[in-house]
């Protein structure tokens, strides 16, 4: 938490999606840090100990955001995880992100009213 605020880490390597991402997040009373790549997001998650993460699937390679949550995992992170991607329309549909230990997984574009939604339930089970 910062200033009263969860702290929600979004790792995207796209632009647009980080500013957008940040103006729903915020404008929904959290505070966003920011990495652009799954290796960053590792340095910025040891270093701000964020309440939840946001990470992307395909960034500098086509399961990056796959590799990153590995990596939480083995460091016994409890933090809930959710995924986001653009890849496949029923990609929710057809795999089991619990599997993965995620607590949730979306698809770009993702609904606004939704994910805040799911955010704010998975901040409330930790």
């Amino acid at each position: 938490m910062q200033d009263g605020k969860p702290v929600i880490l979004y790792i995207d390597d796209d632009q647009d999606f980080l500013d957008g991402m940040r103006a729903l997040l915020e404008g929904g009373g959290y505070e966003m840090i920011e990495a652009r790549s799954a290796e960053e997001g590792l340095k910025v998650f040891r270093s701000h100990e964020p309440d939840l993460v946001l990470v992307d699937l395909m960034m500098e390679e086509v399961d990056a955001g796959t590799g990153f949550v590995k990596e939480l995992k083995a460091l016994g992170s409890e933090v809930p995880i959710i995924m986001i991607s653009s890849a496949g329309d029923n990609l929710s549909l057809t795999t089991d992100y619990t599997l993965l230990g995620l607590a949730g997984l979306f698809q770009k574009p993702v609904d606004p009213t939704v994910l805040l939604t799911i955010v704010r339930q998975r901040l409330q089970r930790t």
